[in-house]
């Protein structure tokens, strides 16, 4: 059924496209599309003023559940750089790709880097994923040393499109990757200095990336990706048990979560309830006072040396 739907869409996108192509239209500068906010950071990091960068993906909404509206899909058509995830929860790209009359530039994410397989570690709630084979991780970016590869994508795609702005890219990107360096170090730094290296995040995991980069042990409700948030009671009791084993000052929840999960564990520990941000999407609040990765992942860094103090 969902096939017929995007065969249907497409079409329309394409009859739609075709009807404002009559009417003059003003030229236009470079164009980049981002279906998710880290590449919409990287990209405005790189581009600077030299392109108008957009970010597909409604603010303060769920990332794994979008589906573009036919409006989004012609802004894919007629960008110069497109750029996506690359996971499985982004099924619809491949067939918007295929359907456009003149190849665009691209960027995925999970092809900028080694991908890691989604984990289902002790106590986490089983899942209609939870053994499937071949499922990977899609949160590429919340290793800081990934998104430094994701941002060099990016700067070549650009470079492609406009050469005339090569120069000036490529000093953007080197500005950029310093900084990202000097965070990748900054979080190295806490957890080799840091008394514990334990995390509990009542929510989904979608920091695997990040914990691997580090050496974090962790234990969570839900992997990255699940598409539930109610976990059962034997998932939340060993939450629980954890956290006053290891003695855990700290629960991390999720942007756009309820906190739910990680407020019944904080109120039977006394733990103290944290955002972790996997910067998968912003709120709209954020959106406009021009939060960044880069903003978002120090404040990751401030919550996780209260969480390993």
């Amino acid at each position: 059924m969902k096939k017929y739907y995007w065969i249907l869409l497409l079409c329309l996108c394409v009859g739609l496209s075709g009807c404002s192509s009559a009417a003059p239209q003003e030229s236009k500068g470079l164009s980049v599309v981002s279906v998710s906010f880290p590449g919409y950071s990287f990209a405005k990091e790189v581009a600077g003023s030299l392109a108008e960068v957009t970010l597909l993906l409604p603010t303060g909404s769920e990332a794994h559940s979008y589906e573009p509206t036919p409006k989004d899909i012609i802004k894919i058509q007629n960008c110069d750089v497109f750029i996506y995830g690359g996971g499985e929860s982004e099924h619809w790209v491949k067939e918007v790709l295929s359907s456009l009359d003149t190849p665009i530039q691209t960027v995925a994410m999970t092809e900028c880097t080694t991908l890691l397989p989604e984990t289902h570690v002790e106590g986490m709630e089983e899942t209609e994923h939870s053994h499937e084979e071949g499922a990977m991780d899609e949160h590429v970016w919340t290793d800081p040393n990934n998104a430094i590869q994701i941002t060099s994508a990016i700067t070549d795609a650009l470079c492609a499109v406009s050469p005339d702005h090569e120069q000036t890219f490529r000093q953007n990107a080197e500005i950029y990757t310093q900084k990202l360096k000097d965070l990748d170090a900054q979080f190295a730094s806490l957890v080799s200095h840091a008394a514990r290296r334990e995390i509990i995040v009542g929510d989904r995991f979608p920091f695997l990336y990040m914990a691997n980069r580090y050496g974090l042990t962790y234990y969570a409700a839900f992997p990255g990706c699940a598409g539930e948030s109610e976990p059962g009671a034997a998932t939340v009791a060993f939450l629980i048990e954890k956290v006053r084993q290891d003695n855990i000052p700290v629960v991390f929840y999720t942007e756009f979560s309820n906190q739910k999960v990680a407020k019944t564990i904080c109120e039977a520990t006394g733990a103290k309830p944290l955002l972790l941000h996997s910067c998968h999407n912003v709120s709209k609040s954020d959106f406009e006072q021009n939060v960044s990765y880069y903003t978002l992942m120090q404040t990751n860094l401030a919550h996780l040396k209260e969480a390993l103090s």
